[in-house]
């Protein structure tokens, strides 16, 4: 049974996932760092991380919980155990570490006994850069099962103090390494695991990578707590993951939006279908509801492929139709579709 981790007002492992992202403001920054988190909280993001590079910088911690006292914040500690410490005592709500870098055992064990007296848990974080060197050299290289044993490694050493109230992070940039290596710890332990791809560079492939690594995990049903890293604005990263969980069907988007679908067209097409579906999109975005709308290539097959649309368009040759739920309900001029089509929306939603 997965053991159940709260982080703040959040429970990890309650069978809901979590959309999560980092604040990318220099620390010393403490008035960007608060905008852009409550930005954030509008944008829909449950948990926050932010990084912490030394024992004075917890102080952001500080300020980031007195202007948002209910958004769950994870600090982000590397290498010295007195940061992590300095982070627990200015309030935050977990603690992210690498276990085998923080300063040695009694370094482990402090922030162990820090965390468990005020009741927070430990993100033990594990990347393929950061393999140790032995489990380099045993599995001949980064591997998935030298990613789990470097994870169930710390688990061990945070189990030696007496700490359980764990959560799991193990990432790659390597999509099928990223998505192995998460299964086998999603086999082999308890704790709720945060998932995505690490380093995964710009907008667009950042997308593609962490659709496929994230979205195959969770179709498994792998996966307590999401972070799609992107070189982006972090406001991308959360609404990115909310498209991903919103696919899945797992979670609604962070807030109402019209989910455009369109065919990918073929030579029974006779209309500029991408410049219908470019101004469907612009049009429709302005409209807060949560509904499905399709702009189809023709007649012929669009009502019936895109019969789970609440509402759709498809035609050419000068004419063409509107259709609710597969049913044809209006036939129009080319050039008036998308006019007709959202007066259809907006009185149909209104008379629902």
């Amino acid at each position: 049974m997965k053991k159940l981790v709260k982080v703040g007002n959040v429970s990890l492992g309650d069978g809901q996932v979590y959309v999560q992202s980092m604040l990318k403001k220099p620390a010393d920054d403490i008035e960007g760092n608060i905008n852009q988190a409550k930005r954030l909280f509008e944008f829909g993001c449950e948990i926050i991380r932010v990084a912490v590079p030394s024992v004075d910088d917890a102080r952001l911690v500080s300020a980031l919980k007195n202007a948002l006292p209910t958004f769950p914040l994870v600090a982000d500690i590397h290498f010295d155990y007195k940061i992590a410490l300095a982070a627990i005592s200015a309030g935050a709500d977990k603690i992210r570490i690498n276990p085998g870098n923080i300063g040695g055992i009694d370094g482990v064990k402090a922030v162990a006994h820090a965390c468990k007296a005020r009741g927070i848990p430990i993100r033990v974080g594990v990347n393929s850069g950061s393999l140790e060197k032995e489990l380099l050299v045993k599995y001949k290289g980064v591997t998935a099962e030298g990613l789990a044993e470097s994870a169930k490694k710390q688990i061990a050493l945070l189990n030696r103090f007496e700490f359980d109230d764990i959560v799991l992070s193990v990432k790659a940039s390597d999509v099928k390494l990223n998505i192995a290596a998460n299964r086998l710890l999603f086999k082999e332990t308890h704790y709720p695991l945060h998932i995505g791809v690490t380093e995964s560079g710009l907008e667009r492939a950042g997308l593609i990578k962490s659709a496929a690594g994230i979205g195959g995990l969770l179709c498994d049903g792998i996966g307590d707590t999401i972070r799609v890293s992107l070189t982006a604005t972090p406001e991308l990263e959360v609404q990115a993951a909310y498209d991903i969980l919103a696919a899945l069907r797992i979670k609604k988007p962070n807030r109402p939006r019209v989910n455009l679908i369109s065919c990918p067209t073929c030579g029974r097409t006779k209309i500029d279908l991408l410049s219908l579906t470019e101004k469907a999109k612009a049009a429709l975005a302005g409209i807060n509801k949560d509904i499905t709308v399709a702009v189809m290539g023709c007649a012929v097959n669009g009502p019936g492929e895109a019969k789970e649309a609440d509402y759709g368009i498809a035609g050419g040759d000068g004419e063409g139709i509107i259709f609710i739920k597969g049913e044809i309900v209006k036939k129009v001029k080319e050039s008036e579709l998308l006019e007709k089509l959202l007066y259809i929306i907006n009185c149909h939603q209104e008379e629902m």
